[in-house]
């Protein structure tokens, strides 16, 4: 089995557009007078589920798991290969 894992910039990119979108959606609903202390509230969460994004991808969590998870499967799977 191969793992994967993304480099930080590789990383960074797969979630920027979330963390964009959810920085957009705090700034829009700002402009819409909603009071400051609630954009506060607000922000906390956006970041941490950009962070937690940003390590699944850069660790290898948020990959293809697709497939056999039995690793006497994947032994069997090597030795019909070979």
């Amino acid at each position: 089995m191969v793992e994967m894992a993304l480099s930080r910039k590789e990383a960074t990119l797969a979630v920027l557009p979330f963390l964009l979108l959810g920085l957009a959606d705090l700034v829009l609903l700002l402009l819409w007078g909603l009071d400051p202390l609630w954009g506060f509230l607000i922000l906390p969460p956006i970041i941490f589920v950009s962070v937690l994004g940003w390590i699944a991808f850069r660790t290898g969590l948020a990959r293809d798991r697709v497939g056999d998870t039995d690793p006497a499967a994947d032994v069997e799977a090597d030795a019909e290969d070979a």
